[in-house]
């Protein structure tokens, strides 16, 4: 076959085209400090960089809900703890307003000190976060969640709870709801309320209030009837019998039904103390009803005593408030433990996951450098060849 110039001149392009194809790879790799950045160059190594990026992009993913989540609950956390502060101050009021050398006037200016805390609860209760959420409004976060009324506040948030995902089938509470938190508060010791009669003449006090045997109570509502300022019976109000009774005696307590209610001072004949199962309240209802107690004047032994039950009823009320609180900034801590145990996991993981991209998929520049000085010293012998090729001629010797 005869080999004409043109041939060759076409084979010499093929190929220089192919070698400056090759130095421009080599050279793509050493500004992208990748081996290969095609699927064509490096078909298994490509599938697996593909499915360990998607891997790492889900924990980075994972990482950023995390410290999401995180800033939401540590805003929770810090309102949570004045939460706590304002009930302290409010226990501490309500237990010197509960002092009988305490005048009209100095519980009435208690009163006032009660109301401020009840306006700083509500706006701890209403806090937003930095985009502007209300972290207590649970799924409604653009609606403020608490209002003050007559009876303390109102809620116009819900009962959800704001679920974060930090990782494979595991999830956070970002925010507890104002209901959980603010609302769902038990009344009494947080098994039963032991309340005054409306009518009561005497100035009977309630006391101390427990339950000395869970399976002994029943549920049932029952009240503490006295026939007589001494004598007394126990009825459970739901049945209409009469469970116990006795001689009374000042600060003895009354056993009944695993229930143990504690009474001093003189009750009336006729006076009652109604004990009931424990109820939600509101923290604001509570806060309410000692500032409303606080300006009521008190005159005579029946009316100081009728302070004094509501003073010692909003006392146990804060005090559940307070344990309400307690419970929720303990699973507030736990969620918080939790995302910096899997964050610590999602780095290490992440860490790996980049180092075996980096093993499949990083350039070896020393061996990259070589290469490249290889090719082009192919390239400039090549061009210099075939110059010196098409040089050759009979016709120059003619």
């Amino acid at each position: 076959m005869r080999v004409t110039q043109n041939m060759e001149q076409t084979q010499f392009l093929t190929a220089l085209n192919q070698l400056e194809s090759t130095i421009s790879s080599t050279q793509n790799g050493l500004s992208t400090g990748l081996s290969f950045t095609t699927a064509s160059q490096n078909p298994v190594g490509a599938g697996l960089v593909s499915g360990y990026n998607q891997v790492l992009a889900q924990s980075q993913q994972y990482t950023a809900n995390g410290q999401s989540a995180q800033g939401s609950i540590n805003i929770e956390d810090n309102a949570l703890t004045q939460v706590q502060s304002q009930l302290q101050t409010l226990r501490s009021l309500a237990l010197e307003a509960n002092n009988a050398t305490e005048s009209p006037a100095d519980r009435s200016a208690i009163a006032t000190q009660v109301q401020q805390i009840q306006g700083t609860l509500l706006s701890i209760a209403n806090t937003q976060d930095g985009s502007g959420d209300y972290i207590f409004a649970g799924y409604a976060t653009q609606t403020q969640p608490f209002a003050a009324s007559a009876t303390g506040a109102t809620y116009s948030g819900d009962q959800g709870q704001r679920l974060v995902q930090i990782g494979a089938g595991q999830t956070v509470v970002a925010a507890d709801n104002g209901d959980l938190v603010f609302q769902q508060i038990k009344t009494g010791n947080g098994t039963f309320n032991v309340t005054q009669g409306p009518g009561n003449t005497g100035s009977g006090i309630i006391g101390a209030t427990t339950v000395t045997n869970a399976a002994g109570y029943n549920g049932d509502p029952y009240a503490i009837n006295f026939t007589t300022p001494t004598t007394y019976q126990v009825v459970d109000t739901a049945t209409a019998a009469v469970v116990g009774g006795g001689t009374y005696t000042s600060g003895q307590a009354i056993a009944f039904a695993g229930l143990s209610v504690t009474l001093s001072g003189a009750p009336a004949a006729l006076d009652s103390f109604d004990v009931t199962p424990s109820t939600n309240q509101s923290v604001f209802t509570t806060v309410q009803n000692l500032a409303n107690a606080l300006q009521q004047s008190s005159t005579g032994a029946a009316s100081e005593a009728t302070l004094n039950n509501s003073i010692a009823n909003a006392i146990n009320n804060i005090d559940q408030a307070l344990g309400q609180v307690q419970t929720v900034q303990s699973s507030v801590g736990a969620r918080l433990n939790t995302i910096t145990t899997q964050q610590s996991v999602a780095t290490t993981q992440q860490t790996q996951l980049t180092q075996s991209i980096t093993t499949l998929q990083g350039l070896n520049y020393a061996s990259a450098i070589t290469n490249l000085d290889s090719e082009n010293t192919t390239l400039s012998a090549s061009m210099q060849a075939f110059t010196l090729t098409q040089g050759l001629s009979l016709f120059k010797y003619l």
